[in-house]
């Protein structure tokens, strides 16, 4: 496994490097955003890991970019800003986790393993599924409403899969967080709500039929009511 990480903290960086080089993870390291462009055109990366307040071109604007031409090799953004709409911003540009400073290493560690385990892979067979006007391709990765394309980051898509093979039932935030994320940690419960105002965006916005709904104090289904 081979990461690349973004931080400008010369001490942090070295930090991380040593513990994730423990877990036998070989860790590159750049100090700005130019510097993480160039180093990527010449070399493969399983994770990449993002502070967002770094020289150059910020982190923020490094997750777009990447996006833009690579839609699946996980993004965990690690910063200090820790209010909503800084992960709101950052889950919208495509990154797949946040992590707040200061954090465990240990914690970061299992977040690049389980982004691995969930990464989102082609899948074989040819299986399309039907809600309403909403068609989930699963064999394309692809999700229409009406015809038309819905554009989703690999955390939208797993998530509205997710969704739609539950067949109506309501699924718990620590049962998406579980699945999705493959971890427990409160932390990623704020990060599910956004994702879902994300899908309800993209999925219910344009149209008179709502089909992802909210049962208060359970979860989040999707069905036609």
């Amino acid at each position: 496994m081979k990461v690349l990480l973004l931080e400008d903290d010369p001490a942090l960086s070295k930090e991380i490097q040593s513990f994730l080089s423990s877990k036998k993870i070989d860790c590159d390291t750049v100090f700005d955003g130019e510097l993480f462009f160039r180093q990527t055109k010449n070399n493969e990366y399983d994770v990449f890991l993002l502070d967002i307040n770094v020289p150059k071109i910020n982190g923020l604007d490094v997750c777009k970019l990447i996006r833009e031409t690579n839609k699946y090799t996980p993004i965990i953004m690690l910063t200090a800003y820790g209010d909503i709409q800084d992960k709101a911003d950052a889950f919208g540009f495509g990154a797949d986790d946040y992590l707040v400073k200061p954090f465990h290493f240990e914690e970061l560690f299992l977040r690049i393993t389980s982004l691995l385990r969930r990464s989102v892979t082609p899948q074989d067979s040819d299986s399309i599924i039907t809600i309403d006007d909403l068609e989930i391709n699963t064999s394309e990765m692809k999700a229409k409403r009406k015809g038309e394309l819905i554009d989703l980051t690999p955390k939208e898509y797993q998530l509205l899969l997710l969704l739609a093979k539950a067949k109506g039932r309501t699924l718990s935030k620590q049962s998406i967080a579980e699945q999705i994320w493959d971890i427990h940690f409160d932390s990623n419960m704020n990060t599910i709500e956004v994702y879902i105002n994300f899908l309800r965006k993209k999925i219910d916005r344009n149209h008179d039929v709502k089909l992802i709904h909210t049962r208060p104090g359970f979860g989040y289904y999707l069905k036609i009511e």
